[in-house]
């Protein structure tokens, strides 16, 4: 491992929700959600304000409305996200060649390659120049992690959140992680973190004391061997700018065949789960579903279908493997099933609406605070509007649905560098009302409309870290 801090974390903060609040006045310091508002909508992302509510990611729409019910819940903008991702990313690049996208918003980078920093001073400067220029051109914050390691920056990072700067220094490490909990460590979810509680292994401290066998003893050699060397923080993981991976897939061989077709389709459900943790868990989405199915008679058929944009959304890839699965004779039964995904991309947090965002531009959205008792069912005629979505009013300018239903839009009239606007409602088909472009944030707010913007927008509200680096930038390491 380096001797050095030279790998940074970047995270940007709550980073779909605070893009929006950055755009729309009247959200700035609420509690704002960004997902699908549909029945099977998920939360993609929500403001600091909306977590003390007990809402966060991927969870279950309906669940987050009921936890804030006063929230604003909107429609993800994906082209202005990844239009803003592309400026932090360039960014980055100007630090290290070496630069490692795990998704919009997300990304580690070799400093020391760039020739940007070679001890714990120079790191703790580039991350501290990084997060003053990210707020310069984009108007939003994000947090930085810097160490001698991937997993340690990327856990710096998480303690640096929100909008800090954590630096851990070299021959800290062990006495940073052992008073930490055992889900700290990648690779650690709530079965093996359960598994061992039983054990009576608690802390990252507890896994080091248990030692190498043990943990095998535990939980199988691979995984007992990779989690004892990162309880000892050890990783010798390159930041790599290229991914190789082609697909991820998962399958399972069964000791007896199956003939319960209910059963096969329960199985190819399981399955898609599996492969979805592990998409995820890569940091990658992808386009195209693949079904593997090895009958009675070792005959193996597969099948695949291509979305319209890529996902990692459990339900997408389940509903579309049993699709395939549909197309599948398995009279005679079943020995081997297997699911997996191809057309592999790196942006996760797009991608989970991807797929479900063209079934849901069909659909009239939904009011933010309320949901009508009777749903209006639109004319073919009849536009659509998101909610969140920009729009441009002839007289009135430039605005964002706030809601739509009963064949009614509201609009709130107000731009990103504007004081907070008014309200309006109009028809769904008021010739007057358009959709529009998302206005720029930040450096590049000047052109926008038309309008100047003195220097960076007003930020979110957000919940301040007690040991982390706040908005001045400075280095803590924790004790």
């Amino acid at each position: 491992m380096r001797t050095a801090p030279t790998i940074l974390h970047l995270d940007m903060d709550a980073f779909f929700a605070s893009v929006e609040q950055a755009s729309k006045p009247s959200l700035r310091g609420k509690a704002v959600v960004v997902g699908g508002l549909g029945p099977r909508g998920v939360v993609a992302t929500c403001s600091y304000e909306a977590r003390v509510f007990g809402v966060h990611s991927a969870m279950p729409m309906g669940q987050a409305r009921r936890l804030a019910p006063h929230a604003a819940y909107l429609v993800p903008r994906f082209e202005l996200y990844r239009s803003i991702s592309e400026q932090v990313m360039r960014l980055l690049r100007e630090l290290s060649p070496l630069v490692e996208p795990l998704s919009l918003d997300e990304a580690f980078v070799d400093l020391e390659a760039g020739g940007t920093a070679w001890d714990a001073e120079s790191a703790r400067l580039a991350g501290v120049k990084l997060r003053t220029d990210i707020r310069t051109v984009t108007g939003l914050t994000g947090s930085v992690g810097l160490a001698a390691s991937k997993m340690l920056a990327k856990i710096a990072s998480e303690e640096a959140k929100p909008d800090g700067l954590v630096l851990i220094p070299p021959g800290t490490e062990r006495a940073m992680l052992e008073p930490m909990t055992v889900r700290t460590l990648p690779g650690v979810g709530p079965a093996t973190g359960d598994h061992l509680r039983r054990a009576g292994i608690t802390t990252v401290g507890e896994i080091a004391e248990a030692g190498e066998d043990e943990l095998v003893r535990l939980l199988g050699k691979a995984h007992g061997h990779a989690l004892y060397a990162m309880a000892l923080a050890r990783d010798e993981r390159p930041v790599v700018a290229e991914r190789e991976t082609k697909s991820v897939s998962v399958e399972d061989t069964y000791d007896v065949d199956i003939h319960d077709r209910v059963r096969v389709g329960v199985e190819v459900g399981r399955l898609a789960d599996r492969c979805v943790r592990r998409l995820r868990g890569s940091g990658l989405s992808g386009r195209t579903i693949v079904l593997k199915v090895r009958r009675y008679d070792f005959s193996t058929l597969t099948r695949s279908e291509t979305l319209r944009g890529p996902t990692d959304d459990p339900a997408v890839v389940r509903e579309a493997a049993a699709r395939l699965l549909d197309s599948v004779d398995t009279t005679g039964g079943v020995r081997l099933l297997g699911v997996g995904v191809s057309g592999l991309a790196d942006y996760t947090q797009e991608d989970l609406f991807a797929q479900a965002a063209g079934e849901r531009a069909e659909e009239p959205a939904e009011e933010p605070e309320t949901r009508p008792a009777e749903e209006h069912r639109p004319s073919p005629t009849e536009r659509r509007w998101a909610a969140g979505h920009d729009v441009r009013h002839t007289e009135l300018g430039y605005g964002w649905v706030q809601g739509s239903g009963l064949g009614r839009v509201t609009v709130r009239f107000e731009t990103p560098y504007s004081e907070v606007g008014r309200v309006r409602t109009f028809e769904v088909d008021d010739p007057e009302l358009t959709p529009a472009d998302p206005l720029p944030l930040g450096a590049d707010a000047a052109g926008g409309a038309g309008q100047a913007s003195s220097g960076p927008l007003p930020l979110p509200a957000s919940l301040p870290k007690s040991w982390s680096g706040g908005g001045g930038g400075a280095a803590t390491s924790k004790p």
